[in-house]
């Protein structure tokens, strides 16, 4: 009997240690998101980072699940991130707003101005602080991906804030809303991969989201007008690979060198495709027949003038420390080299 509980403990504690230790080589970190695979450059980046982590870690093995396969809802896929069912995304952080208020710093209108500038941010004091609130919530943000964007509508070309007036318009952020609000549209909030079918069904006459989400959710094909690329780029997300804290806290200090490793060889091809992606969403849309447009300077001030008197104000005001945030960003931006 002594024998017998004897063993019964030793299993116990073996299960513990087993429950506590790093990856396995058997364990398998899952990595969803809702893009198309070999098309969209957010699937195309996850992969350059999981043969990057191989060749560092080849005993961590990975499973992409793409185009909403493992998980239906996009914005849910933070919430499995959180609960320990699911190791890793692809996920736009203003999807979890709705959890984490402060990510809407991540697409503030006028806020950031280039795709150059943002790239450019990485381990600035901004960077620093979406660490720190990504992990008190739980998830780790593992790669700095952003992609550019615009406008694109089926009966107008948007120009001034003026230009939306009457629209029912998607802008993936409450604070983006608000500004599309104040402008006279009407808004309506929905992850990218239901825009198209919104589009159709007359639900949105028009909608901002990234270059690569016009190109690979064929947004061309159900508008008629696009304002989008040049040196004024009102629409700029974050869109990186995101892990769950506890996945991320398993792995061994070797392990975590890889991934960082990895992270900036993806980010090396990623942010390198986005003028990319911004061109051949230029030349869809004009192959569709859309007319293509960039904001001028005069109507980028509109919208930078109006975001700041609604938008960041309403940040400030909600978010505890939200005028430090945007601070934090300026002064990262005035540090840059003037190219940027």
């Amino acid at each position: 009997m002594k024998a017998r509980g004897f063993f019964t403990i030793g299993a116990a504690v073996l299960v513990a240690m087993a429950c506590a230790a790093p990856f396995a080589q058997a364990q398998t970190i899952k990595i969803s998101h809702q893009w198309r695979a070999e098309t969209d450059a957010r699937d195309r980046a996850t992969r350059v980072f999981v043969n990057a982590v191989k060749k560092r870690s080849p005993e961590l093995n990975f499973r992409i699940y793409p185009s909403r396969s493992l998980i239906q809802d996009p914005v849910g896929q933070f919430d499995a991130m959180q609960s320990g069912a699911l190791e890793m995304a692809v996920y736009p952080l203003v999807y979890a707003v709705g959890k984490v208020p402060e990510f809407s710093i991540t697409i503030l209108p006028g806020l950031i101005r280039s795709l150059d500038q943002a790239v450019a941010l990485k381990g600035s004091k901004y960077h620093q602080n979406l660490q720190e609130i990504a992990e008190k919530n739980g998830a780790r943000i593992v790669t700095w991906w952003w992609t550019p964007g615009g406008f694109a509508t089926k009966d107008r070309p948007i120009a001034d804030p003026k230009s939306v007036q009457g629209l029912k318009m998607r802008a993936a952020d409450p604070y983006f809303e608000q500004v599309l609000q104040q402008a006279g549209a009407s808004v309506q909030a929905m992850p990218s991969s239901e825009i198209y079918t919104a589009l159709q069904t007359g639900i949105l006459d028009g909608l901002l989201t990234s270059s690569e989400s016009f190109v690979s959710m064929r947004i061309f094909e159900q508008t008629k007008h696009a304002t989008v690329g040049g040196k004024n780029e009102i629409f700029l997300l974050i869109q990186p690979l995101v892990m769950a804290k506890a996945a991320w806290d398993k792995l061994t200090p070797e392990q975590k060198k890889a991934f960082e490793e990895a992270a900036a060889e993806s980010e090396t091809f990623f942010n390198g495709v986005q003028k990319e992606a911004s061109e051949v969403m230029i030349r869809e849309f004009k192959k569709a027949g859309a007319t293509v447009r960039e904001l001028s300077d005069a109507e980028y001030a509109a919208w930078v003038k109006l975001a700041k008197e609604t938008a960041w104000e309403r940040f400030k005001q909600n978010i505890p420390n939200g005028g430090k945030l945007i601070a934090d960003v300026e002064s990262a931006i005035a540090g840059l080299p003037k190219t940027q």
